[in-house]
């Protein structure tokens, strides 16, 4: 199948929708199949995910190649990453290995000190094709990212899943939260013009796509930097109102203190934006909010959670949250383990917190990794509890699902479905009507309605 993805071993995977074990970086190996091409492995979130795919379109000729795009958000993925480089020259070793993404942007010499690797290219340059041509003289070819003052459109034909595509809209990011090395990664907040984006998600649409997931690295910074300054929600309602044809709009991850009013409107107006909504929370803690340098409260979290509710009331939330910040007691813990209850969120994305070379919180004092472990596990035998407790709330109900693939589907709040019964063959994108009719550990169980 053309853009096939196969996982990596458990251990080594995370998916792009938001998997309970974030600090497993997210990897998997894509190779198109039906014509030569590099082998590329993709570590880390939806944006590395995309441009992956678009690599993989700009490289099509290039064989015995892999391409490593990789992750800097934690140690863990840094470490996972050389560590399938090192198998991946045991298994392949005439193979030519290019390794990007952004622990290369952030640590190209760490990188280019491994004999296993043939050349280093940094996050600026990995979309343009010229960069893996043969002969290239440098061993690394890194650029000072905060140089970079514009994102292009990434015009991307093939993905993982046929029922749902990722738009790109925004890349790099403007704050400087204690804990994060990203923007060292991708630089300052960059957008993509609305009308690239609109004409992105037309062509995808007239594809066959019922999904299409707008992505960045501070999404809801979307629009700063271009002319006229569109927000987000200014994007969401273009988007829509242009593309009238495509069946669901989704938003990958938000900051909700950015969330404006136009951004509310959709939400409320807009049937076709998904009531999903993953929020870059970090914790439920004010004082360590503070020396995150966050810029929202706990109670701006809840607050917008129930906003939303009051707007949409099938809303669903996900969530990132840290655990074991530095100077972080049980007490402020509690106060994060409690924002699960009072901000209603039920799918959660938890990270140990891990200190990153250069960034603020790797000076502060830090706790003892046992602990760190041992909080992540009680933030995420949390988040297992809530995820049962949303998911009885819809036992009974009928849903309308995005099929993924045969006897899978997705609601509109993005809970997975495994269905008994056929769905219909279409030229187009598969919507389904079940009800819901059980509940697994991770997923749901429904029965098609005829």
């Amino acid at each position: 199948m053309t853009g096939s993805t196969t996982p990596l071993p458990k251990e080594a995977h995370s998916t792009a929708s938001k998997a309970p074990h974030p600090e497993e970086a997210r990897s998997a190996v894509s190779k198109d199949a039906a014509s030569s091409g590099p082998t590329i492995i993709t570590f880390g979130c939806r944006l590395n995910a995309y441009e992956s795919e678009a690599i993989r379109e700009r490289t099509a000729g290039l064989d015995n190649t892999v391409v490593v795009n990789t992750c800097a958000v934690t140690a863990e993925a840094v470490r996972q990453s050389r560590q399938q480089i090192r198998k991946i020259r045991r298994e392949r070793p005439e193979a030519r290995i290019i390794v990007t993404g952004c622990a290369a942007q952030t640590d190209p010499d760490g990188y280019a000190n491994m004999p296993e690797v043939d050349f280093v290219l940094g996050n600026a340059d990995k979309l343009d094709p010229k960069s893996y041509a043969l002969g290239i003289p440098e061993r690394v070819r890194v650029n000072d990212i905060m140089s970079v003052k514009e994102t292009a459109a990434q015009f991307v034909e093939c993905f993982e899943i046929r029922a749902r595509a990722f738009l790109q809209v925004q890349n790099g990011c403007d704050h400087r939260c204690t804990f994060c090395i990203i923007p060292f990664g991708r630089g300052n907040s960059r957008s993509v013009g609305m009308g690239a984006v609109v004409e992105e998600a037309r062509r995808l649409t007239a594809s066959g796509y019922g999904e299409i997931v707008l992505t960045g690295v501070d999404l809801t910074s979307y629009g700063h930097d271009l002319p006229g300054t569109p927000s987000l929600g200014v994007l969401v309602r273009k988007i829509l109102k242009l593309v009238p044809e495509l069946p669901r709009l989704r938003i990958s991850s938000i900051d909700s203190i950015e969330a404006d009013d136009e951004f509310m409107a959709a939400i409320a107006e807009e049937e076709r934006l998904m009531p999903h909504f993953h929020l870059s929370a970090q914790s439920g803690d004010d004082m360590i909010l503070k020396r995150m340098k966050r810029r929202h409260s706990r109670a701006d979290t809840i607050r917008f959670c129930d906003d939303v509710r009051r707007l949409r009331p099938d809303a669903a939330f996900g969530a990132d949250l840290i655990a074991g910040f530095p100077t972080e007691t049980e007490e402020m813990l509690d106060n994060t383990l409690k924002l699960v209850d009072e901000a209603g969120l039920s799918m959660l994305h938890v990270f140990p917190f891990s200190p990153r070379q250069g960034t603020p919180a790797a000076r502060m004092p830090q706790l003892p990794r046992t602990a760190v472990k041992d909080r992540a596990a009680r933030l995420r035998a949390k988040g297992v509890d809530a995820l049962q407790h949303h998911y009885s709330t819809l036992i009974g109900r009928d849903e309308t699902l995005l099929v993924e693939k045969p006897g899978l589907g997705r609601t509109a709040s993005f809970v997975p479905v495994a269905f008994t019964g056929e769905a219909p063959d279409t030229s187009g994108p598969d919507f389904i009507r079940v009800r819901i009719t059980g509940a697994a550990s991770d997923h749901l169980t429904g029965d098609i309605l005829s």
